[in-house]
Protein backbone atom coordinates (compact mmCIF):
# COMPACT_ATOMS: atom_id res chain seq x y z
CA UNK A 1 0.00 0.00 0.00
CA UNK A 2 1.12 3.56 -0.72
CA UNK A 3 0.14 6.58 1.35
CA UNK A 4 -0.02 9.68 -0.82
CA UNK A 5 1.84 12.78 0.36
CA UNK A 6 -1.40 14.77 0.19
CA UNK A 7 -2.93 12.66 2.96
CA UNK A 8 -3.95 13.59 6.49
CA UNK A 9 -5.12 11.58 9.48
CA UNK A 10 -8.37 12.49 11.22
CA UNK A 11 -8.35 11.26 14.83
CA UNK A 12 -12.09 11.37 15.51
CA UNK A 13 -13.42 11.64 19.07
CA UNK A 14 -10.77 9.60 20.87
CA UNK A 15 -11.50 11.25 24.19
CA UNK A 16 -11.09 10.35 27.86
CA UNK A 17 -14.71 9.15 27.93
CA UNK A 18 -13.81 6.93 24.94
CA UNK A 19 -15.95 4.16 23.59
CA UNK A 20 -18.58 1.92 25.10
CA UNK A 21 -19.00 -0.27 22.03
CA UNK A 22 -19.57 -4.00 22.03
CA UNK A 23 -17.28 -4.72 24.94
CA UNK A 24 -14.48 -2.92 26.71
CA UNK A 25 -11.75 -5.28 25.42
CA UNK A 26 -12.72 -4.67 21.79
CA UNK A 27 -12.91 -0.90 22.33
CA UNK A 28 -9.48 -0.75 23.96
CA UNK A 29 -7.93 -2.98 21.27
CA UNK A 30 -9.24 -0.58 18.64
CA UNK A 31 -7.96 2.46 20.55
CA UNK A 32 -4.51 0.82 20.77
CA UNK A 33 -4.75 0.13 17.02
CA UNK A 34 -5.60 3.80 16.48
CA UNK A 35 -2.39 4.71 18.33
CA UNK A 36 -0.41 2.48 15.97
CA UNK A 37 -1.87 4.34 12.97
CA UNK A 38 -1.20 7.68 14.65
CA UNK A 39 2.42 6.65 15.21
CA UNK A 40 2.85 5.96 11.46
CA UNK A 41 1.45 9.36 10.46
CA UNK A 42 3.64 11.09 13.03
CA UNK A 43 6.72 9.22 11.80
CA UNK A 44 5.92 10.11 8.17
CA UNK A 45 5.35 13.75 9.22
CA UNK A 46 1.93 13.83 7.58
CA UNK A 47 -0.74 16.16 8.97
CA UNK A 48 -2.65 14.87 11.99
CA UNK A 49 -5.95 16.52 12.85
CA UNK A 50 -7.28 15.72 16.30
CA UNK A 51 -11.05 16.15 16.51
CA UNK A 52 -13.18 16.07 19.64
CA UNK A 53 -16.86 16.51 20.31
CA UNK A 54 -17.69 19.16 22.88
CA UNK A 55 -20.92 20.68 24.15
CA UNK A 56 -21.59 23.69 26.33
CA UNK A 57 -22.51 23.07 29.96
CA UNK A 58 -25.94 24.67 29.48
CA UNK A 59 -26.54 22.24 26.56
CA UNK A 60 -27.83 24.90 24.15
CA UNK A 61 -25.77 23.41 21.32
CA UNK A 62 -27.03 19.80 21.38
CA UNK A 63 -29.79 20.47 18.87
CA UNK A 64 -31.64 17.28 17.85
CA UNK A 65 -28.74 15.05 19.01
CA UNK A 66 -30.50 14.09 22.26
CA UNK A 67 -33.56 12.89 20.32
CA UNK A 68 -31.72 9.64 19.52
CA UNK A 69 -30.11 7.00 21.70
CA UNK A 70 -27.41 9.21 23.21
CA UNK A 71 -27.74 10.99 26.50
CA UNK A 72 -25.89 14.11 27.58
CA UNK A 73 -22.19 13.69 26.80
CA UNK A 74 -18.94 15.55 26.04
CA UNK A 75 -19.64 18.60 28.20
CA UNK A 76 -16.69 20.94 27.61
CA UNK A 77 -16.02 21.60 31.30
CA UNK A 78 -15.62 17.92 32.23
CA UNK A 79 -12.18 16.25 32.25
CA UNK A 80 -13.47 13.17 30.41
CA UNK A 81 -14.22 15.34 27.37
CA UNK A 82 -10.49 15.98 26.85
CA UNK A 83 -8.46 14.01 24.32
CA UNK A 84 -7.50 10.50 25.45
CA UNK A 85 -4.05 10.23 27.00
CA UNK A 86 -2.92 7.40 24.70
CA UNK A 87 -3.46 9.46 21.55
CA UNK A 88 -3.10 12.93 23.08
CA UNK A 89 -2.19 15.65 20.57
CA UNK A 90 1.43 16.68 20.31
CA UNK A 91 2.91 19.97 19.14
CA UNK A 92 2.25 20.57 15.45
CA UNK A 93 -1.02 18.64 15.31
CA UNK A 94 -4.19 20.49 14.44
CA UNK A 95 -7.11 20.62 16.89
CA UNK A 96 -10.76 20.82 15.89
CA UNK A 97 -13.70 20.97 18.30
CA UNK A 98 -17.07 20.03 16.86
CA UNK A 99 -20.62 20.19 18.14
CA UNK A 100 -22.21 17.87 15.62
CA UNK A 101 -21.42 14.38 14.33
CA UNK A 102 -19.58 15.43 11.17
CA UNK A 103 -16.17 17.04 11.67
CA UNK A 104 -17.02 19.30 8.71
CA UNK A 105 -20.27 20.74 10.07
CA UNK A 106 -19.76 24.15 11.68
CA UNK A 107 -15.95 23.82 11.94
CA UNK A 108 -12.99 25.15 9.96
CA UNK A 109 -11.90 21.64 8.85
CA UNK A 110 -12.47 22.32 5.14
CA UNK A 111 -10.41 25.54 5.29
CA UNK A 112 -7.61 23.68 7.09
CA UNK A 113 -7.60 20.81 4.58
CA UNK A 114 -7.46 23.23 1.63
CA UNK A 115 -4.57 25.08 3.28
CA UNK A 116 -2.72 21.79 3.78
CA UNK A 117 -3.44 20.74 0.14
CA UNK A 118 -4.88 17.43 1.34
CA UNK A 119 -6.91 15.22 -0.97
CA UNK A 120 -7.00 11.93 0.99
CA UNK A 121 -8.33 11.51 4.53
CA UNK A 122 -7.51 8.55 6.76
CA UNK A 123 -9.86 8.12 9.71
CA UNK A 124 -9.57 6.45 13.10
CA UNK A 125 -11.72 6.76 16.22
CA UNK A 126 -15.39 6.47 16.96
CA UNK A 127 -18.16 5.85 16.59
CA UNK A 128 -17.95 4.12 13.20
CA UNK A 129 -21.71 4.42 12.74
CA UNK A 130 -22.00 8.02 13.91
CA UNK A 131 -19.14 10.55 13.79
CA UNK A 132 -16.79 8.54 11.57
CA UNK A 133 -19.60 7.72 9.14
CA UNK A 134 -20.96 11.26 8.90
CA UNK A 135 -17.47 12.72 8.53
CA UNK A 136 -16.68 10.17 5.80
CA UNK A 137 -19.90 11.01 3.96
CA UNK A 138 -19.16 14.74 4.07
CA UNK A 139 -15.55 14.14 3.00
CA UNK A 140 -16.88 12.15 0.04
CA UNK A 141 -19.29 14.98 -0.84
CA UNK A 142 -16.33 17.41 -0.78
CA UNK A 143 -14.50 15.06 -3.21
CA UNK A 144 -11.84 13.74 -0.82
CA UNK A 145 -10.56 10.20 -1.08
CA UNK A 146 -11.51 8.47 2.17
CA UNK A 147 -9.72 5.67 3.99
CA UNK A 148 -11.26 4.33 7.18
CA UNK A 149 -8.94 2.08 9.17
CA UNK A 150 -11.52 -0.60 9.91
CA UNK A 151 -9.73 -2.10 12.93
CA UNK A 152 -8.95 1.32 14.44
CA UNK A 153 -12.56 2.52 14.61
CA UNK A 154 -15.27 1.33 16.94
CA UNK A 155 -19.03 1.45 16.74
CA UNK A 156 -21.96 1.81 19.08
CA UNK A 157 -22.52 -1.93 18.48
CA UNK A 158 -20.90 -4.66 16.41
CA UNK A 159 -23.81 -4.63 13.96
CA UNK A 160 -23.81 -0.82 13.62
CA UNK A 161 -20.02 -0.85 13.12
CA UNK A 162 -20.27 -3.39 10.27
CA UNK A 163 -23.21 -1.62 8.58
CA UNK A 164 -21.37 1.70 8.70
CA UNK A 165 -18.26 0.17 7.15
CA UNK A 166 -20.38 -1.28 4.33
CA UNK A 167 -22.04 2.10 3.75
CA UNK A 168 -18.66 3.83 3.61
CA UNK A 169 -17.28 1.23 1.19
CA UNK A 170 -20.37 1.76 -0.96
CA UNK A 171 -19.27 5.40 -1.39
CA UNK A 172 -15.68 4.54 -2.35
CA UNK A 173 -14.65 0.97 -3.11
CA UNK A 174 -11.09 1.48 -1.74
CA UNK A 175 -12.26 3.20 1.45
CA UNK A 176 -11.50 0.43 3.94
CA UNK A 177 -7.96 -0.33 5.06
CA UNK A 178 -6.40 -2.04 8.08
CA UNK A 179 -3.76 -1.14 10.63
CA UNK A 180 -1.49 -3.70 8.98
CA UNK A 181 -1.96 -1.92 5.62
CA UNK A 182 -0.91 1.36 7.21
CA UNK A 183 2.08 -0.07 9.06
CA UNK A 184 3.41 -1.75 5.91
CA UNK A 185 2.73 1.24 3.64
CA UNK A 186 5.30 3.42 1.98
CA UNK A 187 5.02 7.14 1.37
CA UNK A 188 4.56 8.07 -2.28
CA UNK A 189 7.43 9.98 -3.90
Amino acid sequence: MIIEKRSALLVIDIQQSAFVELDEDTAWRRIRNAKRVLDVFRRLKLPVIQIKEVHRADMVDFGRELDGSEGVHCIETLPETDYAKLTYPIEGEYLISKRRYSAFFGTDLEILLRGLHVDTLYMIGGFTDVCVHYTAVDAHQYDYHIRVVRDAVTGSSREAHEYALRAIQYLQRDALVTVEDIESATLAD
